[in-house]
């Protein structure tokens, strides 16, 4: 099941954190759900050929992967003018995750080696977009914070810009850091599913 080494890169819809001026409260509110897509197949071939045809679709390529994680940050900030100075008031950064997982149909009716190939590759899938879930979750906490601990400005116009800037470069670190992660999973894949393989293997026997 080599090619689905190269599948296995999550989609990632990021939208920019808008600054408002609506109250809010409260510390960073995540909500995580998870979908699912059948696959047909009674051999590996078939199983890696219907994860390509009926896998969650990256918009920039087109191209469809074993797995996926959809993520979208939002929330608002607020201003106080006190003292002739700009301050945020409440901040709220939203994040929301929907992990996208596979399910085989014929699971039950599987042979033993298939089926502990199966087993152990939806399990390393589901690892790897939870773990998008937590970077994506860690992220949107340092965001917050970051927001939070800014220092007044003269006006509400400058803080309000400082507030943007912050918040791309918070996106940005996030999707490099993501890449990152991707790319040393991709790299490691063949290695991990050995050794994740072998340990399956020794605990059935």
């Amino acid at each position: 099941m080599q090619s689905i080494a190269k599948k296995l890169r999550p989609l990632l819809v990021l939208a920019s954190l808008t600054a408002a001026a609506t109250p809010s409260h409260g510390d960073t509110i995540t909500n995580k759900t998870f979908s699912y897509f059948s696959v047909g197949g009674r051999t590996a071939a078939e199983l890696d050929d219907e994860l390509s045809k009926r896998g969650p679709k990256m918009k920039n390529t087109g191209s469809r992967h074993p797995g996926a994680t959809r993520i979208r940050f939002g929330g608002s900030v607020t201003y106080v003018k006190r003292g002739g100075k700009c301050y945020v008031g409440d901040t709220k950064v939203t994040l929301t995750t929907n992990i996208i997982l596979p399910r085989w149909k014929h699971r039950r009716s599987a042979s033993k080696s298939l089926g502990l190939i199966w087993d152990t590759l939806s399990s390393d899938i589901k690892r790897h977009e939870e773990r998008h879930a937590e970077i994506a979750r860690n992220h949107a906490r340092d965001l917050e914070r970051s927001l939070k601990a800014l220092r007044p400005e003269r006006d509400c116009t400058k803080l309000q810009a400082k507030v943007d800037r912050i918040t791309a470069a918070a996106v940005e670190a996030h999707d490099k850091d993501q890449a990152r992660f991707d790319r040393v999973e991709a790299h490691n894949f063949n290695e991990r599913m050995l050794r994740l393989l072998t340990h399956r293997l020794e605990r059935t026997q």
